[in-house]
């Protein structure tokens, strides 16, 4: 059986749509964080990010970028957050590749991304970077 969010791709499953084009569907969360609480996904099963077909990064972040002024201009935001959570230990609790695109109003309560997890001081930074930039592949 397909994922809820294949399922809802093809309209199988209902959903608040909001956006939508031949690559991407954009749906607003069943369990908003506040109002205009917006999913963005590839219509293709994608289950992590790093799984992303490059041709899909561009209508995928194009549509949260249309979606994040719409939030701006129609609902007043003040502004977004913009989060993935990609894999289960990231608190991924759909096997299907999104972006949550929540809108921030004043006073709601919301904090920044360094309100995850504490921050780690020193680090090997240098070392890091390195083991990152020799772990990255071509496409």
């Amino acid at each position: 059986m397909r994922c809820v969010f294949c399922r809802i791709a093809a309209r199988e499953v209902p959903a608040e749509v909001v956006y939508e084009d031949d690559r991407v569907i954009a749906f607003l969360d069943i369990n908003p964080l506040n109002p205009g609480h917006t999913l963005v996904v590839p219509k293709v099963h994608v289950e992590r990010l790093s799984d992303l077909p490059a041709e899909l990064c561009g209508p995928l972040l194009g549509a949260a970028s249309r979606l994040a002024r719409a939030a701006r201009e129609a609902l007043g935001a003040a502004g977004v957050n913009l989060v993935v959570n990609d894999g289960r230990a990231a608190g991924q609790a759909v096997p299907h590749l999104h972006l949550h695109l929540v809108p921030r109003f004043p006073g709601d309560g919301g904090r920044s991304l360094h309100s995850l997890l504490p921050v780690r001081h020193g680090l090997d930074l240098p070392e890091i970077a390195r083991k990152l930039r020799d772990g990255i592949s071509p496409r």
